[in-house]
């Protein structure tokens, strides 16, 4: 007779594998076995639906080279160097993922009617006004629609990460050129998001990392997701994360705000956030390659359309060190892959091609 404490452990795993076998996940599996050297050597891929995780599978193929290269990425970051393979907890930097999250963030101001998008910068940041761009709107800025002209994304952070106080970065951004009218020009950078935290500093009278903890990393549960320690907050790509805290925020995303039965954003506030700013009048200042022919929303690029009603189906906030956060508000599931490495090279192929073969799995049970 089979003692009842492993009778119920048994009857567990059963119901384990009966779950994980409801979608056939074999040609994903293969393509990460494929991808993942040319990616860093390293990647993990979670997918959630009706509910639960569904999908959880990380492959480590690294060359020499990539060893070499994550070891001294790990000892400037004080990170444990020994790591070489990622986990559901494996906290990185995620880059422009980031811009999802502080857009996120505005958003809870706006739902507030602490802000609203119409709202120009010049009002809460005088600086910006003395030199010409005080008329851009909090619209504007979510959407890479300033004017400004930013100079490469890498000199950028670079240069802001050297700034000692929030003030002083925008300062620095209200005397960039301007490559046309607001509204009129895409240009993907950190200006916008970076004058929407200082915006966000000025009519809260708390720090931007105060409050993403507060608005939104809490109530999300994502507890191993910051903006760093630096002196100044970099809203557009300096956070770091883990797969599993990245799920939450997608979660509250395909659920239309909700988190645990916790409404973080309102509908509305998502629905703002996924209509794409760019139209056929919309000048492209700078686009980077791998997002390809994507829109682009509030801190988020609209990776698909309906064809019938030309509604927002996915979107998606992929960073510099190639980690792929979406959610698929038509087949219902979200999915997050944490990579780490620079070149770009076919990444909006691999991005349609990855998600081609998640949802396929997803329509074929």
């Amino acid at each position: 007779m089979i003692p009842r404490s492993l009778f119920f452990f048994l009857a567990a795993c059963f119901f384990a594998i009966h779950i994980s076998a409801q979608y056939d996940f074999s040609k994903v599996d293969d393509w990460l076995n494929k991808n993942t050297g040319q990616m860093g050597g390293r990647s993990y891929l979670m997918i959630y639906k009706d509910g639960k995780i569904i999908y959880n599978y990380g492959v480590a193929d690294m060359n020499f080279r990539q060893k070499w290269m994550a070891k001294k990425f790990a000892e400037k970051h004080n990170k444990n160097p020994e790591i070489t393979a990622y986990t559901d907890s494996t906290r990185m930097a995620i880059a422009s993922c980031s811009k999802w999250l502080s857009a996120a963030l505005v958003m809870t101001f706006i739902d507030e009617g602490k802000l609203r998008l119409s709202d120009t910068v010049g009002k809460f940041l005088p600086v910006l006004s003395a030199n010409g761009k005080g008329n851009i709107t909090i619209s504007e800025c979510l959407s890479h629609l300033t004017g400004i002209k930013e100079p490469p994304l890498k000199e950028s952070i670079k240069g802001m990460r050297e700034t000692n106080s929030m003030d002083e970065a925008i300062a620095d951004i209200a005397a960039l050129p301007m490559g046309g009218a607001p509204g009129t020009v895409f240009h993907y950078s950190n200006a916008g998001l970076q004058i929407a935290g200082a915006v966000l500093e000025k009519i809260s009278g708390k720090s931007f990392e105060t409050l993403f903890a507060e608005r939104i990393a809490e109530p999300l549960e994502m507890k191993n997701t910051d903006f760093g320690k630096g002196m100044v907050a970099l809203p557009a790509g300096g956070a770091f994360s883990t797969p599993e805290d990245y799920m939450h925020f997608l979660e509250m995303v395909l659920r239309k705000g909700v988190y645990h039965e916790k409404r973080i954003l309102s509908e509305k506030s998502i629905e703002e956030m996924q209509l794409n700013r760019i139209n056929k009048n919309t000048k492209i200042g700078y686009s980077p390659a791998e997002a390809g022919n994507f829109g682009y929303g509030f801190g988020e690029w609209v990776m698909e359309t309906s064809t019938k009603n030309n509604l927002t189906t996915a979107v998606t906030s992929p960073g510099l060190f190639g980690s792929f956060p979406w959610v698929d508000n038509k087949n219902k599931y979200c999915a997050f892959l944490m990579t780490f490495y620079l070149k770009s090279d076919g990444r909006n192929e691999r991005y349609k091609a990855l998600k081609s073969l998640v949802d396929n799995a997803l329509n074929s049970y």
